[in-house]
């Protein structure tokens, strides 16, 4: 139902987490200035300073992509049980679990790779942040649930 306030802040979540795809966690410079690796959601992009080639690496790093991509449609789940707000806060709390395993497993492989790879350890991209907005979100949207849920009650109450 969009007319209430959580579904707004359900929505920024789903917004969040698909806008994390588009951006890099992580960006590594050569002296020149040139990007020579980029760490996405589901891969991390090699290029060689050789010949420009791109390499792809996906396998641990698709674990990050996932995990946002589970968080989604548990969003969307939650946006949709607007009538039942006990499964709404349970929702909102598992996906609360997600957002926190997404930015711990991207910070996880960034710092890994500044670890690994030689140079001056890189830059931390928008796509490493947009999880923890998204955290924020949930969590202003859990809390309108609450006292939604809390109304109701207190209506019942009265009756």
């Amino acid at each position: 139902m969009l007319q209430r306030i959580q579904t707004i802040f359900l929505i920024l979540v789903v917004l969040f987490m698909g806008l994390s795809f588009l951006f890099p966690l992580w960006t590594l410079y050569n002296l020149d200035g040139e990007i020579t690796h980029q760490l996405f959601n589901l891969k991390l992009n090699t290029i060689s300073e050789r010949d420009g080639s791109v390499t792809v690496i996906q396998y641990p790093y698709l674990f990050v992509g996932i995990l946002a991509g589970i968080t989604m449609i548990v969003a969307i789940l939650e946006i949709s049980k607007f009538k039942n707000r006990l499964l709404q806060m349970k929702l909102g709390a598992l996906n609360a679990m997600l957002m926190a395993a997404t930015l711990g497993v991207g910070v996880y492989f960034a710092t890994d790779l500044i670890n690994s790879i030689p140079g001056n350890g890189g830059a931390y991209g928008p796509g490493l942040f947009l999880p923890g907005a998204a955290m924020i979100c949930n969590i202003i949207a859990n809390r309108f649930i609450r006292k939604d849920e809390r109304l109701v009650r207190s209506v019942d109450r009265i009756r």
